[in-house]
């Protein structure tokens, strides 16, 4: 048997502390149980996409960067934020191409998911990206450092797997990608 569960009222909203990517706050809720006071961190950033690109070949184009919280380098799918009023699509288009050079010849949504419900409100959106070939050199922006690789396509459960696809954003836009394969066959 399950209960329902009573939204949590906003007591007062915390100032804001903004890191050019993200503001960070601290508000003071009330817990609709007891109405005790409780400190809730917020993170407020823009949606963001990811992009599984597969070149004509039956390619994956990865990307691989430093990646500050972990101190090492991750290889991932590009992406990166949306700009506010750009649609998710053309931006998966849009970070493609900056990050890789790659142009895609068809962009298809696989969906969406919160990256953290508990900290965030912003949106991952995941598409696949096909048809995809070489157009330049990419145009990183300042303070990126991107290498691009390109993988069979069948390799991507084993690259998770074996952990060196670790991003769980990432992870999260392969699984949608095989649900949406999956739903499509009897």
């Amino acid at each position: 048997m399950s209960r329902t569960v009573k939204p949590w009222l906003r007591l007062r909203q915390g100032l804001e502390h903004d890191y050019q990517v993200l503001t960070v706050r601290e508000d003071k809720w009330a817990d609709p149980r007891t109405n005790l006071e409780h400190p809730r961190v917020r993170v407020d950033c823009a949606d963001w996409v990811n992009v599984i690109a597969v070149t004509p070949g039956d390619e994956l184009v990865l990307v691989r960067q430093f990646r500050f919280g972990t101190g090492a380098d991750t290889l991932e799918v590009p992406g990166g934020m949306v700009d506010e009023g750009e649609d998710p699509a053309v931006a998966a288009a849009r970070e493609l191409e900056e990050e890789t050079g790659y142009v895609a010849g068809r962009v298809i949504p696989l969906g969406w998911v919160h990256p953290n419900p508990a900290l965030q409100d912003n949106k991952c959106f995941s598409f696949l990206a096909l048809d995809c070939v070489k157009a330049h050199a990419g145009q990183q922006d300042e303070g990126e450092d991107i290498a691009v690789e390109l993988h069979p396509r069948a390799d991507a459960p084993r690259l998770i797997l074996e952990g060196r696809i670790t991003h769980s954003l990432v992870v999260g836009a392969f699984f949608l990608e095989r649900l949406r394969a999956e739903a499509k066959t009897p």
